[in-house]
């Protein structure tokens, strides 16, 4: 299943991140907000746990996220910003980290480093802000998978037709909730209209 926010807000900040004026502080200040609301939407049906908190008045029964069950985990190093973002929310969540570069020449992506923590019985959010042809989504998902995750979702910002459908046929049981669904993958497999590369904008590493 993928679900494509239908969020004003949302599309008003994604397109603030396509503004090349945007400056780098912007770009990541920006994704953080859009993360923030984009796991809140992913959640509005998570199964919640009755807890009991001491409020001014007593205290009180009251549903609560299971917190610990889930896992958030960036492909670095443009899903960092997604990752803080989504702390602010959730700042009990624990998380793992994933860091792999795509080959300009064959478009394939390869891991280079992980940090996971237990994800057996876990939700995982993998947090990624571009999916082009799907390539590093797909072997994140096969590696969290490895590790025994329970349920997977990709929480993603801009995503091409052509690698949401890479992603879905070869993991059709993860969810996949994207901010805006762009046009089409280019000849080089950009994504049109796209961000740019988000990684060097989020932290001003371009040329």
């Amino acid at each position: 299943m993928y679900k494509e926010s239908t969020n004003v807000v949302v599309k008003h900040l994604i397109n603030r991140l396509r503004d090349v004026h945007t400056s780098s502080n912007e770009f990541r200040l920006t994704i953080e907000e859009i993360s923030r609301i984009m796991v809140s939407e992913a959640l509005c049906n998570f199964p919640t746990v009755t807890q009991t908190v001491k409020t001014w008045q007593g205290s009180l029964d009251v549903q609560m996220l299971e917190v610990q069950k889930l896992v958030l985990v960036p492909i670095l190093r443009a899903g960092e910003p997604m990752l803080t973002g989504i702390l602010r929310t959730l700042p009990y969540a624990k998380s793992g980290f994933l860091a792999m570069k795509r080959d300009e020449e064959t478009a394939e992506s390869k891991l280079f480093y992980e940090n996971i923590p237990n994800i057996e019985d876990k939700t995982v959010f993998l947090l990624d802000p571009m999916i082009a042809t799907g390539g590093s989504l797909i072997d994140g998902i096969d590696y969290l998978k490895g590790k025994g995750a329970k349920r997977i979702i990709s929480l993603n910002l801009v995503a091409a037709p052509e690698g949401i459908k890479n992603v879905q046929e070869a993991h059709p049981d993860v969810d996949i909730f994207v901010a805006q669904v762009d046009e089409r993958l280019d000849e080089n497999n950009y994504i049109r209209p796209g961000l740019g590369d988000a990684g060097d904008r989020a932290f001003n590493t371009n040329d």
